[in-house]
């Protein structure tokens, strides 16, 4: 078993873990890592704790410090300078007339690069600006076009819930959602009460799709006759998340039962259905025949 800590880099809201060794470390520590080719400095969020995951997977992830205090005073310079890039990025956007907003700026801690995270609706030709840029903060310059999901996950704000974003409070990644999710669930398909703050579909339409397609692919269909210890009746409509169905009695009485606990009622089920013939014939009574 190995050891990690949960280090949390800028306003990306991405959890990365690491290997801490031999350094003692808590909730709210800064700490200096290697990010891939990067050196970067990062603030703990979890307690060391084990994992069942093989240590191979995390032994070329250490923390190389905590950071010093020549660390904190060197990532303060940076914020100011950071602070310094919003306004010397708008400047320019205005001077060459480009379409662009500017979501957010990053210098990577040891100061190999300058990132500048910015929407746009259409493709911009910013090499102009990445000339000023470079020349006046005097390191290399990166300018990202995110989407709008990126957008929300850096800026942050309330969901229609009233909570902070999950993209921004806990979400890692995105996941892909479809309005299929909103259907399966009952949802009203209206883009404004499923949309988030981004404009695309909630996140959250995710996190009980599982439970309730496994409960739609097992359940009767609405209407399907069923017999309980109630009595007879039909299926009125389903609760998925308590694994439930409302069924309506012949006195017009509705009872939620649990799924288990109903049986369907093949006798009256066949009575109901409609010779095959009989609906065929049925569907061409009313057409109409068209000729040029």
């Amino acid at each position: 078993m190995a050891f990690v800590v949960g280090v949390i880099f800028r306003k990306n809201g991405n959890v990365h873990y690491f290997d801490p060794g031999s350094i003692e470390l808590s909730i709210g520590d800064k700490v200096i890592c290697r990010v891939e080719d990067v050196i970067e400095i990062g603030e703990i969020v979890t307690n060391p704790s084990k994992t069942l995951e093989d240590k191979s997977k995390i032994s070329t992830k250490k923390i190389i410090r905590k950071a010093t205090y020549y660390d904190l005073s060197v990532d303060e310079l940076n914020d100011n300078k950071e602070t310094e890039g919003y306004g010397k990025f708008e400047e320019l956007a205005k001077k060459y007339r480009l379409p662009m907003k500017l979501v957010d700026v990053h210098i990577i801690f040891d100061k190999s690069k300058m990132i500048f995270y910015f929407t746009s609706e259409k493709r911009v030709d910013f090499r102009e600006m990445v000339k000023e840029l470079a020349a006046h903060f005097k390191m290399r310059i990166e300018l990202r076009q995110i989407g709008v999901r990126d957008e929300a996950k850096i800026v942050g704000g309330l969901g229609p819930c009233g909570m902070n974003l999950c993209c921004k409070s806990f979400l890692t990644d995105f996941e892909s959602i479809s309005i299929k999710m909103a259907k399966d669930q009952n949802l009203p398909l209206n883009p404004l009460k499923i949309s988030g703050i981004c404009g695309r579909l909630m996140c959250c339409l995710k996190y009980e799709y599982d439970c309730y397609k496994e409960f739609i692919d097992r359940v009767p269909e609405r209407g399907t006759p069923v017999k309980c210890s109630f009595g007879k009746g039909i299926i009125y409509n389903y609760e998925p998340l308590k694994s439930s169905v409302i069924v309506e009695f012949e006195n017009e009485s509705k009872i939620s039962i649990p799924l288990c606990q109903i049986e369907i009622d093949t006798e009256r089920e066949m009575s109901l259905k409609v010779p095959k013939e009989n609906e065929e014939n049925s569907e061409f009574t009313d057409i109409e025949e068209f000729s040029d």
